[in-house]
C-alpha cells in the first residue's frame, strides 16, 4: 500500500511538472509565432443562427447591446469562474435583438481580440474558445457584416489562430464532452472560410470521437443518456452547416445521427419525464423535440432496449431498468453504481425513482448521489456495488466494477418482467444479487423478488432494498406496520412486503441540476443470515 501510494504521488508530481512546463510553453513568444501562421481569405459562408436552437436557451424578450454597459463590460474582474466562462464564450450574443448596434457588437468583439490576441489559460480553454468562435461565426450578420476591412481581417485572423490552437491541443483534452465542441468549431471554421485543412482535421477528428466514444450500437460507452442527447445535438448541428453549406454529409455522421436518433427516441417517447440514471438530470426536451421536427428529423424504434436499459412502454405505464454492466474507467465520470435499479411510471408520475445526480464533482455530494444507497436497489452492509476512486482531477472514477448475467426481459401485452444478476458484492461480502420485477397490467400490480445468495462461509450482514420516491409523494404506514401507503397527485398506490421489516425515512433528491430537495424512502432491511435470502415486495394501485 506505502509503495502503491508512493507512485502514485510520484506520478502527479511528474504530471505536475509536465503540465508547467506545457503552460511556460503555450504562453511563450515561440508558440504565439506557431499559430498565428494564418492565410489571409474572409468569411464566406454564414450559418443561419437558428441552426443554434437545439444548443441556446433564448429568452423570449431580445436585448439591446445599448443596454450593456460597453466600456465596462471586459473591466470587471471580481465574477465567478462560471460568469467569467459565459462572457467569453460570447454565447450571449445570441440573446441580443439584430437591431443592436453593429458598431457597437463589433467595438466589444475588438476590444476583446486587443486584450486576447496571445494565449492565455482562462480565455482561451477549450470550451470557451469553442463556443466563443461558434457564436461569432453564427452570429457574423452584427458580429462580422458592415464592418471595414481592418476589423475583418483582425476578426479572421484571431478565429483562424484560436483554430490553430486547438487543432494543437484538443486530442490532449480529457473532456470528451469539450472535444466534441472544439470539434464542431474546427469544423465550422473549415466551412466557413472554406479553409480544407480546418474541414478535413475536423472531420477526421469527428469519426475518431465516434469510433472512441460509442458502442456497437451507437450509444455512449459512458451509458449516460444526458451525454447521449449532447452529442445528438452536435451532430444533427454539424450536419445541418454541411447540408446549408453545400457540402458533402459523410455516411458516418449519417449513420450515429440515425443510431442516436432511435436510442434517443425510445428513452424519450410516451413520457414527459426523465430517467435518472446514470448521470442524467431532469430537463425539458420540447424544444429539441420541435427543432429535429422543424429540420425533417422523424426517429422510430421498434426495439425496447439500448445500452444496457430497458423501456417497456404503454400509454399508461412504463418501467425503465438499468441492466448493464458499468462503463470503462475512462468513461466512468459520471457513472452512478445502481446496477439493477429501476423506476416505474404510472400516468407519467414517478411511483418509484432513483435520486439522481448532483453533477459539481467538487462537492461532497457527489459521491453521495453516486452511491447504490441513490438508487431503488439494494445495498449490502450500506456499500455500493461499484467502488470509486478519486483522481488528482478531482473526479471520482470507477475503482472496481461488477458483471450482469441471467438477464432476461419478457414484454407481453399484458406482462412485462425483467430479471439479472450482477456479481459487485462478492468480493466484499461472498454475495450475488438476483432481482426479478413483474408488472401485472390487468390488476395494475408491480410485483417483485429480490435474492440474495452467499457463496462462501461469509459473516453475517445487514441489508437494504430502497424504493425512492418523487419528492411530492406523501406516505403513510399503516397501524399494522405491514403496509405502506403512498399517494402521488390524484394516484394512490400500497407497498407490501410480508415477513419482511418495512419502514420508510427521508432522503435526498438530486434530479435537478447541482441542487437537492428530501424525498422519502422505503426501506426493506433485513440481515443475510442464511445461505439464500429471499425478499418478496409488491406495489399495488389502490385508486
Amino acid at each position: 500500500m506505502i509503495l502503491k501510494n508512493s507512485l502514485n504521488y510520484l506520478n502527479d508530481f511528474f504530471t505536475f511538472l509536465i503540465s508547467q512546463v506545457r503552460q511556460y510553453y503555450l504562453n511563450s513568444k515561440l508558440y504565439n509565432k506557431k499559430i498565428s501562421k494564418v492565410t489571409s481569405n474572409n468569411l464566406e459562408y454564414k450559418p443561419s443562427p437558428s441552426l443554434l436552437d437545439c444548443l441556446i436557451k433564448y429568452n423570449k424578450e431580445k436585448k439591446n447591446i445599448s443596454n450593456f454597459l460597453i466600456n465596462d463590460i471586459w473591466k470587471n474582474k471580481n465574477i465567478s469562474l462560471r460568469d467569467y466562462k459565459n462572457l467569453h464564450s460570447f454565447f450571449w450574443l445570441f440573446s441580443l435583438d439584430l437591431k443592436s448596434s453593429k458598431n457597437e457588437v463589433q467595438s466589444v468583439i475588438q476590444e476583446w481580440i486587443i486584450k486576447n490576441t496571445e494565449y492565455n489559460i482562462s480565455s482561451w480553454e477549450i470550451d470557451t474558445l469553442s463556443k466563443r468562435i461558434i457564436s461569432w461565426i453564427s452570429n457574423s450578420k452584427i458580429a462580422y457584416e458592415d464592418s471595414s476591412e481592418e476589423y475583418k481581417n483582425k476578426f479572421d485572423e484571431i478565429i483562424k489562430k484560436q483554430i490553430n490552437h486547438l487543432i494543437n491541443e484538443i486530442e490532449r483534452s480529457k473532456w470528451f464532452d469539450d472535444k466534441m465542441i472544439g470539434c464542431s468549431a474546427i469544423i465550422l471554421t473549415g466551412i466557413s472560410y472554406n479553409e480544407k485543412n480546418f474541414l478535413f482535421y475536423g472531420l477526421k477528428l469527428l469519426k475518431k470521437i465516434i469510433k472512441i466514444s460509442f458502442d456497437n450500437e451507437g450509444f455512449p460507452r459512458s451509458r449516460n443518456i444526458r451525454q447521449l442527447v449532447f452529442y445528438l445535438k452536435y451532430f444533427v448541428l454539424i450536419r445541418e452547416w454541411l447540408k446549408e453549406s453545400q457540402n458533402e454529409i459523410p455516411e458516418y455522421l449519417n449513420e450515429i445521427i440515425f443510431y442516436l436518433g432511435q436510442s434517443y427516441i425510445l428513452i424519450h417517447k410516451n413520457t414527459e419525464l426523465n430517467f435518472l440514471f446514470n448521470g442524467n438530470q431532469i430537463s425539458n426536451n420540447s424544444d429539441f423535440n420541435n427543432y429535429l421536427k422543424r429540420l425533417g428529423y422523424n426517429f422510430k424504434s421498434e426495439s425496447y432496449e439500448i445500452g444496457g436499459y430497458i423501456f417497456l412502454k404503454n400509454k399508461k405505464y412504463t418501467i425503465a431498468a438499468d441492466l448493464g454492466a458499468p462503463p470503462e474507467k475512462v468513461f466512468s465520470k459520471d457513472y452512478q453504481s445502481g446496477a439493477l435499479s429501476f423506476e416505474f411510471l404510472s400516468n407519467n408520475n414517478k411511483i418509484i425513482c432513483n435520486s439522481g445526480y448532483f453533477q459539481n464533482y467538487k462537492h461532497q455530494l457527489n459521491l453521495i448521489s453516486k452511491s447504490t444507497a441513490c438508487h431503488s436497489s439494494l445495498v449490502i452492509d450500506n456499500v455500493s456495488s461499484v467502488s470509486f476512486t478519486k483522481q488528482s482531477s478531482g473526479i471520482n472514477k470507477i475503482n472496481s466494477s461488477l458483471k450482469i448475467f441471467n438477464r432476461k426481459v419478457v414484454k407481453d401485452n399484458n406482462y412485462w418482467s425483467f430479471e439479472a444478476s450482477h456479481n459487485g458484492y462478492i468480493k466484499k461480502f461472498g454475495i450475488l444479487h438476483h432481482r426479478k420485477v413483474e408488472f401485472f397490467h390487468e390488476i395494475s400490480k408491480l410485483s417483485g423478488l429480490d435474492k440474495i445468495e452467499k457463496k462462501e462461509d461469509f459473516k453475517e450482514y445487514n441489508f437494504e432494498i430502497r424504493f425512492h420516491l418523487d419528492p411530492e409523494a406523501k406516505v403513510m404506514k399503516t397501524q399494522d406496520g405491514n403496509s405502506i401507503y403512498i399517494g402521488l397527485k390524484n394516484e394512490g398506490w400500497k407497498f407490501t412486503s410480508l415477513n419482511n421489516k418495512i419502514s420508510y425515512e427521508t432522503g435526498l433528491y438530486f434530479g435537478n441540476k447541482n441542487n437537492f430537495v428530501e424525498n422519502q424512502n422505503i426501506l426493506i432491511t433485513g440481515k443475510t443470515s442464511d445461505k439464500e435470502v429471499l425478499i418478496n415486495w409488491e406495489f399495488e394501485k389502490i385508486k
